[in-house]
């Protein structure tokens, strides 16, 4: 058996990993479709926006797919799976020569990447509970280090051919595939096990477990939204960099790797103290509000060193997904936690399928030379507009049982409760854990 620091260790690596491969393509992707495909910027946007949608609706079938079966046979192979798969996947992008395979590599990249839920579901099996919210900061950090080293690596192996970086990724992803075979047991103990159901497991299926979770529709709505926003960055960034700040690949990278730098510090000291401050809803009201200035901001900046400056307004919105994602899984139990995790993955995955029609397909057009207004900037105008609606929503949201956890201002104070139900064994307490939010076992305070 291996030791908690080895589990704990592989699922991080898991998601650095995943985070490393999305982040790969993104500083040759522009050129890469425009050279195999011998077109233009703006008709490589649009073959980018396709890219995007058929990742996404991968993406969409295999999350709940994933979640449930790491509910019926346990996380391990789940995760095996899909790290075998993305290595599959990497070496078929670095031999591809036409947009058809190109497609096809982006499409089980979806398909593949779904093993995220599994691995946030494998954490809360193998973490204790005061351990908890250091161990999801460490996930959250490994993404944000996985988008400083992907496109990293995407911009200085570009210097040695456009597929270079994805034969680095291949090995990374083989790597991590035999250390987990090794090293890696199962985390998910019998007795949480529950039988796999394809109705459950299909899309519409995994919609209509929410209703059966009082208040999970409205919260996977608000995620919804936001997830849409916040998909201007991995779409369009590349090319917004080429349209509008007129950056190299390798510009490209290095302000690639700056965000995912920003990222990673705010999630390692910012997150837990904004959200133990503050608490979920507020908290990530706050990042909302900041990530619409930045939106507004990058719509009509014009040079590289006030696109760096705006990357505050980047480090705030970090704490937004955290929150939201430990409001939506509050009420999971240990049976159904890759189940609502995979619902999670699966609603970023429709808002990664919303994203490339109203984000990227806009820019491509105000991009083209018969737009009646060159404005490279215009899906970030649209990214707020749906953080703006995702903010509304969960200002709307009704308030759960658990006080403290999503309090807003008047709860806290000297009457105020800890941020979880009196049962120390709930979900609710288990997600606020996690949050960075501490529960008083000792005194049994609610």
């Amino acid at each position: 058996m291996a030791a908690p620091r080895h589990r704990l260790i592989f699922i991080v690596m898991t998601i650095l990993i995943d985070a490393i491969g999305f982040g790969l393509i993104m500083p040759v992707l522009p050129r890469l479709l425009m050279s195999v495909g011998h077109v233009g910027l703006p008709r490589a946007i649009e073959l980018g926006s396709w890219m995007g949608l058929a990742m996404a609706l991968a993406t969409f079938v295999a999350a709940p797919v994933m979640g449930n079966l790491s509910d019926a046979l346990g996380r391990r192979w789940v995760l095996l799976v899909a790290l075998g798969g993305l290595a599959v996947d990497y070496l078929l992008l670095a031999w591809a020569g036409s947009l058809p395979l190109i497609f096809l590599g982006r499409v089980l990249s979806g398909l593949f990447g779904g093993g995220y839920g599994p691995a946030q579901a494998a954490i809360a099996d193998i973490t204790a509970p005061e351990d908890r919210a250091r161990s999801f900061g460490m996930v959250g950090a490994a993404f944000g280090v996985g988008f400083v080293i992907g496109p990293a690596l995407g911009g200085l192996l570009s210097g040695f051919g456009v597929r270079a970086p994805f034969y680095a990724a291949c090995g990374l992803a083989l790597a991590n595939f035999l250390y987990g075979l090794v090293v890696f047991p199962e985390t998910l103990k019998p007795e949480h096990r529950r039988p796999f159901t394809l109705a459950r497991a299909n899309p519409l299926g995994a919609w209509s477990v929410l209703r059966g979770h009082k208040g999970m529709i409205g919260a996977a709505l608000v995620l919804l939204f936001w997830q849409v926003a916040t998909m201007i960055y991995p779409l369009t960034w590349s090319f917004y960099g080429l349209a509008q700040l007129h950056w190299s690949e390798r510009m490209i990278g290095l302000s690639l790797t700056a965000v995912g730098a920003v990222l990673a510090i705010s999630q390692v000291f910012l997150v837990g103290r904004l959200v133990k401050r503050l608490g979920e809803r507020d908290a990530a009201s706050l990042g909302m509000v900041a990530a619409i200035a930045g939106f507004l901001a990058y719509a009509v900046i014009t040079s590289t060193w006030a696109a760096f400056a705006a990357l505050s307004a980047v480090a705030v919105q970090a704490v937004v997904q955290p929150s939201l994602m430990a409001m939506l899984s509050r009420r999971a139990t240990p049976e159904t936690q890759g189940e609502i995790q995979g619902i999670a993955a699966m609603t970023t995955g429709i808002g990664a399928i919303i994203g490339p029609l109203v984000l990227t397909w806009p820019m491509a057009w105000f991009t083209r030379a018969d737009a009646p207004v060159f404005f490279p900037g215009i899906g970030f105008v649209i990214a707020a507009c749906f953080a703006l609606v995702a903010l509304v929503l969960l200002r709307r949201l009704p308030r759960t049982e658990s006080r403290g956890v999503e309090r807003s201002g008047e709860t806290r104070g000297a009457n105020s409760h800890s941020p979880t139900e009196s049962n120390p064994a709930t979900p609710a307490c288990r997600t606020a854990q996690r949050s960075g939010i501490e529960y008083d076992r000792k005194k049994g305070r609610p």
